[in-house]
């Protein structure tokens, strides 16, 4: 099959978001344009007969690591080679710019083809979704400045994604928690408004009561009838708060990563990430 591989432009995201709708994900125009926006020049697609019929993005974390996401490739083109092809790609730039270490969130069937590029497991991941009447809510406000949160992020996260969640906190202030004892941030999580779904995360918590005043608010903040959590499976208090209130298990996932890790942050504070996006 003679497709072509090329950067990926704004012009790009409508047919992005066919294939991203086809396969049922909870992407906006808005998630496209972040990837573009924080990696120009780092976003791939398959190009066949003038149509996009596959995608994969990186975005580069401070130079530290990058993240690998949005490997989509058209239903009635898999099985040739393409969405590997895109793999290579991104792996090929990213590899070309000295990055020390790649990333990204595998499902069990696309493991085996990761760790033929030399990606290893990390820790598990799972999916968990609520399904529940919609509200109505018009609590817009979010916390007057989430300054000191993205410091502390960029240790747990293991570093600086700043731009991107403010880029969140602009968009969904009302799903911009921050929780605090005796003027200390002993919490936060952030919200993204999915095309599906309200999607929780990164939800960091440094004890359970935290997480759980956390997930409660963000369910009181959030008027959507359909709500995402990426929780990991190594957090003692993430899956049990989201399992008593209703969530049910959606997929599993598997934190992969190739190279050094030196940057792996503070997972134990992690009660579910920002998603297979973004990580």
């Amino acid at each position: 099959m003679n497709f072509k591989l090329r950067t990926m432009t704004v012009e790009d995201i409508p047919q992005a978001m066919q294939l991203k709708d086809a396969a049922g994900w909870n992407q906006t125009t808005t998630d496209w344009a972040r990837f573009l926006s924080a990696s120009p020049e780092r976003c791939f697609v398959a190009e066949y007969r003038g149509d996009i019929i596959g995608t994969s993005a990186t975005i580069i974390y401070e130079g530290r690591f990058a993240w690998i996401g949005m490997v989509i490739v058209d239903k009635q083109y898999r099985g040739q080679g393409i969405g590997t092809a895109l793999l290579e790609r991104a792996i090929s730039f990213l590899d070309s710019q000295r990055v020390p270490t790649m990333k990204l969130d595998a499902t069990p069937q696309g493991k085996p083809l990761y760790e033929k590029f030399g990606f290893i497991s990390e820790y598990e991941i799972e999916r968990w979704m609520l399904n529940r009447t919609a509200k109505e809510n018009a609590l817009k406000n979010g916390p007057t400045s989430i300054e000191d949160v993205l410091l502390i992020d960029r240790e747990v996260f293991g570093a600086d994604r700043s731009g991107l969640l403010r880029s969140l906190a602009q968009e969904a202030p009302h799903l911009t928690l921050v929780d605090q004892q005796d003027g200390k941030i002993t919490g936060y999580s952030f919200g993204r408004l999915g095309s599906r779904a309200d999607h929780m995360g990164p939800w960091v918590a440094h004890n359970e009561d935290v997480a759980e005043r956390l997930l409660n608010l963000f369910l009181l903040r959030s008027s959507r009838e359909l709500i995402f959590v990426d929780c990991l499976r190594l957090n003692p208090w993430a899956v049990p708060l989201v399992k008593a209130r209703g969530f049910e298990l959606s997929r599993p996932l598997i934190r992969m990563f190739r190279g050094t890790n030196t940057y792996a942050g503070q997972i134990r504070l992690l009660c579910a990430s920002l998603g297979p996006e973004f990580g």
